[in-house]
């Protein structure tokens, strides 16, 4: 028995040292992080989505001017969300909903509640109304390691260059990983541009795990489907946000595929309706139809998924989208950027040979997966396919800028050669006679 004394003796001086140099465990942190907007399709209004690690009140503080009292307070709820990780560890989500914001008006607040308040943020409430100019930044696949893209996107940010941004799936790379601490360390890395404009979501394959647990919880978009699919108008243009996960990770149920298709169809129908008011109907999901990339990702066959449906035939989007007009077509996954011509069933449908994007008859495709991550950019085949109008294979993001009813300009920023603009097409479409290309 008395052997073990001083073995014993020395444990817990070793403990009682080790404590002493890193200090005792911090307690739970009341102070509000991971900053967030997004626009929840409610004209003159902006949600506001943060972090604790305590339940605390959910309260937004606002006003006009940069400095002294913030007139206006808006609450809002709070859920808990544990982590799907071996650790179980528990954040609660705080969202509030400001309304009755003057549209183009300039904004100042903070988050947060008497246990403790963020820093001060600004953001410009987006102006009501198709008869503006909206001017979108639009990327995917960007991680908490490698994210290249984001020093310009937050400089072009402070210089007042975007009224939303549009991320087209895959986080952080990825928001489970660690036990969620790897999406803990985006959402802190993308604040100073998602604070400051509503950061529009959908749904990638890298975050699947969990059911696309931490996905739902973290954002915070419009609609009812905890933003795996929804819709909101943006000055001339209706945009689309849907999942193309739903046609990859079937054992989450088989019956999202279908149930998303019949939305689909349903919000296309109204958004021909209204084609008079809103003439531009653009869509943005994950994985690619088309790509010529060197992999063997599902946009590299001849009959992908998405473009298809299940087995061949059932609930695919091309002939869906070609059937209601949808104009352009926004991707991600591959990471690299891609400019399709004009396409339907792998015919490419020019305007003209000299003008190939005036009145062209068919969607515009653009793939943009090259905001930068962990995996690096990905490669393309030797030869470009038929239907490719511009491959680069350059970290960068794209630029849409949504004129007005008939002309939408896209520039690609490429961030390796210092934010050159590396490609520049008008997209133009008449007005009149506008509706479904069959």
């Amino acid at each position: 028995m008395c052997s073990f004394r001083p073995c014993w003796t020395c444990c817990c001086l070793l403990l009682f040292f080790s404590l002493e140099v890193q200090g005792s465990p911090k307690p739970p942190s009341a102070a509000p992080e991971q900053v967030h907007l997004s626009y929840p399709g409610e004209p003159g209004s902006m949600t506001v989505t943060w972090t604790t690690w305590v339940p605390v009140p959910s309260e937004v503080q606002y006003g006009l001017q940069p400095s002294g009292p913030l007139p206006f307070q808006a609450r809002g709820t709070f859920s808990p969300f544990v982590d799907g990780g071996i650790l179980r560890r528990k954040l609660y989500i705080h969202r509030v909903t400001l309304r009755g914001l003057l549209p183009g008006v300039q904004y100042v607040y903070r988050c947060g509640s008497a246990q403790g308040w963020s820093r001060r943020f600004r953001f410009r409430a987006l102006k009501k109304g198709p008869h503006w100019s909206p001017r979108l930044a639009v990327f995917g696949d960007l991680g908490a390691d490698n994210p290249r893209a984001l020093p310009r996107l937050r400089r072009d940010t402070q210089q007042g260059m975007y009224d939303a941004v549009l991320h087209v799936g895959d986080f952080a790379y990825n928001l489970d990983q660690d036990n969620g601490r790897v999406g803990d360390r985006f959402m802190k890395l993308i604040e100073p541009v998602a604070a400051s404009l509503p950061y529009m979501t959908c749904p990638g394959n890298h975050e699947e795990r969990y059911n696309f647990s931490n996905y739902k919880a973290r954002f915070s978009m419009p609609g009812n489907t905890e933003g795996l699919w929804y819709s909101w108008d943006l000055g001339p243009a209706h945009i689309i946000s849907f999942s193309t996960e739903v046609y990859f990770f079937l054992h989450y149920g088989r019956h999202l595929v279908e149930r998303q298709f019949h939305w689909l169809e349903s919000d296309l129908q109204k958004a021909n309706e209204n084609r008079a008011v809103r003439p531009w109907i653009i869509t943005m999901g994950h994985r690619p139809m088309y790509c010529s990339n060197a992999d063997l990702d599902d946009c590299t066959w001849h009959e992908s998924k998405v473009r298809k449906g299940l087995r061949g035939k059932f609930y695919g989007l091309e002939d869906l989208f070609y059937k209601y007009g949808v104009d352009l077509q926004l991707w991600a996954h591959e990471h690299s950027y891609e400019r399709l011509w004009p396409i339907y069933n792998y015919q490419v449908l020019n305007g003209s040979q000299e003008m190939p994007y005036t009145h062209p008859r068919g969607p515009v495709h653009i793939i943009t997966g090259s905001a930068g991550c962990e995996e690096l950019l990905t490669p393309f085949t030797l030869f470009p396919r038929p239907w490719s109008a511009l491959r680069v294979k350059e970290y960068g993001y794209t630029r849409l800028h949504i004129l007005n009813g008939t002309h939408v300009h896209i520039q690609q920023v490429s961030d390796d050669q210092d934010g050159k603009i590396v490609d520049n097409i008008w997209v133009v479409r008449p007005l009149l006679g506008r509706m479904m290309y069959l």
